[in-house]
């Protein structure tokens, strides 16, 4: 049996990594509840933007602007979305295991067309895809990092100016995103997007799958029968003065960036779920460790007792 004075050493570990876990958890949860906060009240917005993006893709085609036209694709744009740090359970492997898996299906299904000739290239948001993507050696164009526990507008431009200032420079003709949606505090979900070039079909696809299963907005849509993404023969009808060139490219753009940051904002929510869980389990394992090991302690402290006592009265019993 292993002395006391070791398993009393363990002890005391364990006992300060419970601490730490605990604090971690703590922190942890603060930024979930106000990172989901803002990840729900994004949602009516960002739906109300898809809403009208899918309006906008009936218009007449020769009058969209250019984030809605499609050319042949030559190069493609990945963008992953993971967290900056560590110790958030499997929030980032799932994003990156979603990615292999896309990679793998996305060449099979183009066999034999001109997509299999296509060009990839990857932008990092997050240092954890950075890190991810270096090590495969994958071609990363732009990284970035320091999102923030609670995402800022002003975060954001940086990364769609980005992608949207090099799809209309034609550097890249289409652009899929890998990242996580907030289901609950114990579900998240990666999902691969094709942001752009945007069409009606994706737009439709999107909808369907971030639309809440449950809970009071999942209670208000089927009440009120709303539609995020209505048919092409619903489509409302607009007079744009004086300049519907211009007034559609600017709209298309703020339209792209709420997109985008409701995508970022639920992955943030996301993280924070995931760490919160992950700290709670790991806090949870430390106290389980620490009784066990508290009771061998005991156990291995009765039986030097034990022995000391024997041999105390078996000196006594010889002198006798």
């Amino acid at each position: 049996m292993e002395s006391p004075q070791n398993i009393k050493k363990r002890l005391k570990s364990v006992n300060n990594i419970n601490k730490i876990t605990k604090a971690m958890e703590m922190v942890a949860a603060t930024k979930m509840r106000k990172s989901q906060e803002i990840a729900i009240a994004s949602r009516p917005y960002a739906f109300a933007a898809l809403d009208f993006l899918a309006s906008l893709c009936s218009l007449d085609p020769t009058k969209l602007p250019e984030l809605f036209k499609k050319r042949d694709v030559k190069k493609v744009l990945f963008v992953v979305v993971s967290s900056d740090k560590g110790l958030a359970g499997a929030f980032n492997s799932s994003v990156f295991r979603k990615f292999e898996k896309h990679q793998k299906e996305y060449p099979s299904s183009a066999k034999g067309s001109s997509v299999a000739r296509e060009e990839h290239l990857y932008v990092a948001v997050g240092e954890k895809a950075f890190n991810y993507l270096s090590k495969k050696g994958f071609n990363v164009v732009k990284k970035f990092v320091a999102v923030g526990d609670y995402t800022t507008v002003e975060q954001v431009h940086p990364i769609t100016d980005f992608i949207t200032k090099g799809y209309m420079e034609e550097r890249w003709d289409r652009v899929i995103v890998v990242s996580t949606h907030f289901r609950s505090a114990l579900k998240q979900e990666p999902h691969v997007r094709r942001i752009l070039p945007i069409d009606y079909d994706h737009i439709a696809d999107t909808v369907q799958e971030i639309i809440p299963e449950r809970g009071k907005f999942a209670d208000l849509i089927k009440e009120q029968n709303i539609t995020f993404a209505p048919l092409k023969c619903d489509a409302k009808e607009y007079l744009i003065e004086p300049s519907a060139e211009e007034v559609l490219q600017k709209l298309a753009e703020h339209l792209f960036f709420i997109q985008f940051y409701h995508l970022i904002l639920e992955a943030n929510a996301s993280e924070h779920s995931a760490r919160r869980m992950a700290m709670k389990t790991a806090s949870d394992n430390a106290s389980d460790l620490g009784q066990a090991l508290n009771l061998q302690y005991n156990k291995s402290r009765q039986s030097k007792i034990t022995t000391e006592i024997s041999e105390i009265s078996a000196g006594a019993e010889a002198l006798s």
